[in-house]
């Protein structure tokens, strides 16, 4: 799954980064440590072929009792009431620079199960983006929002949890966002990023907290350890 992420980089690596997409404007960006649910974060969406849009939209669609659901199985969005028809007209893309997991580890003391966070990325810290959809939600007032799908874990985050957030290729970020690419197609876009490609470390217990928003957070557990 993917319940927090981050995205620190500068609009102008944004830029550089989704530079198949002329950007229609250059919103303020402030960077993001621990982006948690139902906070707003930007997507990219793309109104017209090589034109791209960056929007600041709340996290999670409106679920029961209007919890967010911040996160749709690929294996069956298609076929869900809540995100047949994002999936099939709103598609967009989260950029990120790591997201957080928390690993069931047992306690010392007590032997009760405890969550020790780990924050996970791309080797070398670089972007990448979420494959992600969103619509407008009448429970919230009409605001715009989106989710995050996910997949099953690829070998490297299995230890941490069984699912993970689907991480799109640059050259698949024209599929995903084409209205036109057929279900069958997007479908095969929702594989498990390579292990090899990814990195994590133990990082403290401050993340935790969904109001605290800093480099802190980033912080590894073991002091000694070299953050690249």
């Amino acid at each position: 799954m993917c319940g927090r992420y981050s995205l620190t980089k500068s609009l102008d690596d944004l830029a550089s980064f989704f530079e198949a997409y002329e950007l229609l404007q250059r919103p303020n960006l402030a960077p993001r440590w621990n982006i948690a649910p139902t906070q707003k974060s930007f997507v990219l969406r793309s109104p017209a072929p090589g034109k791209g849009e960056l929007v600041a939209l709340r996290w999670g669609f409106a679920g029961p009792n209007n919890a967010p659901l911040i996160n749709a199985r690929s294996e069956t969005a298609a076929s869900k009431p809540t995100f047949t028809e994002a999936f099939a007209k709103r598609r967009c893309l989260v950029p990120a620079d790591s997201f957080y997991e928390w690993q069931a580890v047992e306690g010392q003391k007590a032997k009760q199960p405890q969550k020790q966070p780990w924050r996970i990325g791309l080797k070398g810290g670089g972007l990448f983006a979420f494959a992600g959809l969103w619509q407008s939600e009448p429970a919230y007032g009409g605001e715009e929002c989106f989710t995050i799908l996910t997949t099953a874990a690829n070998d490297y985050l299995s230890p941490l949890h069984e699912r993970m957030p689907v991480i799109l290729p640059p050259e698949r970020f024209a599929l995903w966002l084409d209205p036109a690419t057929p279900p069958g197609i997007l479908q095969r876009l929702m594989q498990p990023y390579p292990a090899e490609a990814m990195a994590r470390y133990r990082v403290t217990s401050v993340v935790n907290g969904v109001k605290v928003d800093g480099p802190e957070c980033f912080a590894p557990l073991n002091p000694a350890l070299k953050v690249a």
